[in-house]
């Protein structure tokens, strides 16, 4: 992981160089369709209300989760106590980054969401709130936070499928018994190998419309050239960087592969 000034560096050239975050100057129909109507969508949804409300509540839930710590840096699984309240703060994406999969949910409507990494389920919350006629399905590595995640979705009446266990076990049983996956949201496990592992067990498995979108592209050296190798991969024809997320697009139509820097 880049230590915090390492990262502000990084965003700051990010955000110079950055194509606008308007639109001006965007030649690509389907790009400059993805930065209005997705990206600048200033719109209040009420699911933004009831999420949110969840979120203000785990903050302040003291409660201790026993939590095997399966994610980068992790050679064995490690056990520790930490509270919702803490993991609230510290693991789940904030709101901004939430409500933005919450827009692209809404404006693909993709019939099956799968997510790697559930943490409390907010983020599975806003995709599932945002497309409620698709099939979730989110693996979540530790068994009190996956149990933690089940209730707050019941709570708010979203219909999702809490999977429970380390990536590399449940995503190659998964995927088969799941139609094609229209959105992936992959937000675990930040290194290099096991993010292209996982990249090249979805791409079978996604449609020719699908949206792939990866967390924390620049969060390490590892991420970065993670993130590297799915731009150059033959199979994707576009991808978008918004620093925090990359989106990765698979449409043959684009024909000439590109890929945009906006600034979010």
């Amino acid at each position: 992981m880049y230590s915090p000034v390492r990262l502000a560096q990084k965003y700051l050239r990010y955000y110079v160089t950055a194509a606008n975050g308007k639109g001006h100057g965007i030649h690509s129909p389907f790009v400059f369709d993805f930065v209005i109507k997705v990206l600048n969508d200033r719109h209040h949804y009420p699911a933004y209300d009831a999420v949110e409300g969840l979120r203000r509540r785990l903050r302040h839930d003291q409660t201790p989760l026993e939590v095997n710590d399966l994610g980068a840096g992790s050679a064995y699984p490690v056990t520790i106590n930490r509270t919702i309240a803490d993991i609230a703060r510290r693991a789940a994406k904030p709101p901004r980054l939430g409500q933005m999969l919450y827009r692209v949910a809404r404006h693909y409507q993709p019939a099956t969401i799968l997510e790697l990494g559930t943490s409390l389920g907010l983020s599975t919350a806003y995709m599932a709130a945002a497309a409620p006629a698709a099939t979730v399905n989110t693996i979540e590595g530790a068994p009190a936070i996956a149990d933690a995640a089940r209730r707050n979705l019941h709570s708010l009446n979203l219909a999702a499928t809490v999977h429970t266990g380390p990536f590399d076990e449940v995503l190659p049983n998964l995927l088969p018994t799941l139609p094609p996956i229209a959105l992936a949201f992959i937000d675990g496990n930040h290194r290099l190998d096991p993010t292209l592992r996982y990249f090249n067990l979805l791409l079978p498995r996604a449609s020719r419309s699908s949206v792939l979108i990866f967390d924390d592209i620049h969060w390490s050296a590892e991420m970065e050239a993670a993130w590297s190798a799915i731009k150059s991969d033959p199979r994707v024809y576009l991808t978008i960087d918004l620093f925090f997320l990359g989106f990765v697009f698979l449409r043959e139509e684009f024909k000439v592969k590109q890929d945009f820097v906006i600034r979010f």
